[in-house]
């Protein structure tokens, strides 16, 4: 009677090998795309940044606080708290029948930071507000008195789908401004 035993080691042998074989001829997986950069450089990113900015304040000078769609517009420009703190007041000036008068005006715009990768951007504006009024029904202005004429504000913007949008603003202490 003949033994089956010899032929084991063999047949493992041959399985190793034709399995290594197989393997080795495998096509290499493909590499996994880098994620694009939301931009290019920092510069890139503050200048679309500071458009940004700039388009969202000619929308906000065109706002007419008696018709609620021309709020829309500004939205386009805006994500999250800020955008969310927009539509409160915006409704809340409605609903008292308030109207502005006069346009902020972009003074000076300065790119802090910026992460091209994700896209986000903090920058910060210099306002003027000086022409700005906001009145209430009667006509009276319910602008604080002590409101500076132009003041900074801290801003951060994301991207959101391929757009760059105001994500955050915040009143500045800084000295940036005071020279306007």
């Amino acid at each position: 009677m003949t033994s089956s035993r010899p032929f084991r080691p063999l047949i493992l042998c041959t399985l190793t090998f034709a399995a290594s074989t197989l393997l080795g001829c495998s096509p290499t997986p493909a590499p996994t795309p880098s994620p694009t950069p939301a931009f290019a450089s920092e510069d890139e990113a503050f200048a679309a940044a500071e458009e940004t900015y700039r388009a969202y304040n000619d929308a906000l000078n065109a706002v007419d606080i008696a018709d609620p769609t021309s709020f829309e517009t500004i939205y386009a420009f805006s994500s999250g708290s800020f955008q969310r703190a927009d539509k409160e007041n915006f409704s809340r000036m409605h609903a008292e029948g308030q109207t502005i008068a006069g346009d902020a005006v972009v003074l000076d715009f300065t790119g802090r930071r910026a992460d091209t990768q994700t896209g986000t951007v903090k920058a910060l504006a210099c306002l003027d507000v000086g022409d700005v009024q906001v009145l209430n029904v009667e006509g009276a202005s319910v602008v604080n008195p002590d409101r500076p004429d132009v003041y900074a504000i801290d801003l951060e913007f994301i991207d959101l789908n391929g757009s760059l949008l105001i994500d955050a603003s915040n009143r500045a202490e800084d000295e940036a401004c005071a020279g306007y």
